[in-house]
C-alpha cells in the first residue's frame, strides 16, 4: 500500500492495517519530514485515544491535519498505536 500526496509517496508498506475504515502504516516507513504536528483543537483534547493530527507540508504547499497519529490508544485502537493514518488531500493506493 501507499499513501500518495501530490505525487509523491509519503507512506509505503505491505504490512498496514485497516482498523475502523482507515488504513494505516507503520511510523517507520513514513516519511515523517513532510509532516508537521497541527495543533490541537478542543475536539482532539477529548479523543479518547489521544489523537494528534498533522499537516503534511512541502514546499510553501500544505494539507492541513490530513494525516494522525493515536499516542494513547484504547484497547480497540492498540493495533495502530503510534501508526499513521492519513485522509483527505493524501491517496491511499
Amino acid at each position: 500500500m501507499k499513501a500518495i500526496w501530490r505525487g509523491k509517496t509519503i507512506a509505503e508498506s505491505d504490512g498496514t492495517l485497516e482498523v475502523g475504515g482507515y488504513r494505516y502504516f507503520p511510523r517507520d516507513v513514513v516519511r515523517m519530514d513532510l509532516l508537521q504536528a497541527a495543533p490541537k483543537t478542543a475536539g482532539d483534547l477529548e479523543c479518547p485515544h489521544g489523537v494528534q493530527f498533522y499537516d503534511v507540508v512541502e514546499g510553501g504547499v500544505r494539507s492541513p491535519r490530513a494525516a494522525w497519529s493515536y499516542e494513547a490508544p484504547q484497547p480497540r485502537m492498540k493495533p495502530v498505536d503510534h501508526w499513521m493514518g492519513f485522509w483527505e488531500d493524501v491517496e491511499i493506493k
